[in-house]
């Protein structure tokens, strides 16, 4: 009796180990199914459709338009979206300790910066796209105003296009702000009280207070210097033209923003290295 030889193919080898893509999609799972990102990146948008409208119908029922711009107009709304913004940041990150999920997290990724980073870049793309489609319904919700005042929003100008996407720009730089401090306090209260009052209480103290010190430090701050990339050269000039401090130009003051935001990731990431989870 002979026996039959039968060839086995061996099956292909299972694709094993970490890539930063996996990890990336699977940040990306984690996010789009929290609570909180469903109703604070519509309302972001909303925020920002409805301050705009709202400034823009006020403003057509005044005599004058001194001091108004249409890109000022549609990119209105980012001053309260922020807010919104930086409450999904934080939670983004400081969720995941409050609930234990991060030990999970980093016993999958041993490393534990991929996680960091991929959270980070998934928070940033997911409020500039939201920014984008808000900042759009807002010129379209806001025209019907803007034409009864005569402010025409000029696409063809360098200065509009720079002042429109500075809107965008300037929540996704906010959005990282606010996790890099998520990341480094691990307290969802805590982390929002800091950022809150960084971006809403003490950058109005140090412009109200006439001491040499905090007209230096003022200009520094992350919402004043952020926020220049949103205003057209004559708010610029005026508002240096207001204090002894530095004269920040749009793209240095956003320069100030973004190392706010890379020093708060570094020092996070290190931490993050070094800290139990």
């Amino acid at each position: 009796m002979t026996a039959a030889t039968v060839a086995l193919t061996p099956p292909a080898p299972a694709r094993t180990g970490l890539t930063p893509g996996r990890v990336l999609r699977a940040e990306w799972i984690k996010f789009r199914s929290v609570r909180a990102t469903l109703w604070s990146l519509p309302l972001t948008a909303l925020a920002m459709v409805g301050l705009s409208v709202l400034q823009a119908w006020g403003i057509s029922t005044l005599d004058t338009t001194d001091g108004f711009t249409a890109a000022g107009v549609v990119t209105g709304g980012t001053f309260f979206a922020q807010v919104v913004v930086a409450v999904l940041a934080i939670l983004t990150i400081t969720g995941e300790y409050s609930t234990g999920q991060i030990r999970s997290s980093v016993a999958a990724v041993p490393r534990r910066l991929p996680v960091l980073w991929s959270k980070a870049a998934i928070i940033a793309a997911a409020v500039v796209a939201v920014s984008v489609v808000g900042l759009a319904l807002s010129w379209l919700a806001a025209t019907p105003f803007l034409d009864r005042s005569g402010l025409e929003l000029d696409l063809g100008s360098g200065e509009t296009l720079r002042v429109l996407a500075g809107g965008a720009l300037y929540l996704g730089a906010i959005a990282l702000f606010a996790f890099g401090v998520g990341a480094l306090l691990r307290h969802s209260a805590g982390a929002l009280a800091l950022v809150l009052g960084l971006l809403l209480v003490l950058e109005n103290v140090f412009a109200a207070l006439p001491f040499r010190f905090f007209e230096v430090i003022s200009p520094f701050l992350p919402s004043t210097a952020g926020s220049r990339i949103m205003l057209d050269d004559a708010a610029i000039a005026e508002r240096n033209a207001m204090t002894d401090g530095a004269d920040l130009t749009a793209w240095q003051g956003y320069g100030v923003l973004l190392a706010w935001v890379a020093l708060l990731l570094v020092t996070s990431a290190v931490l993050m290295r070094r800290r139990d989870a």
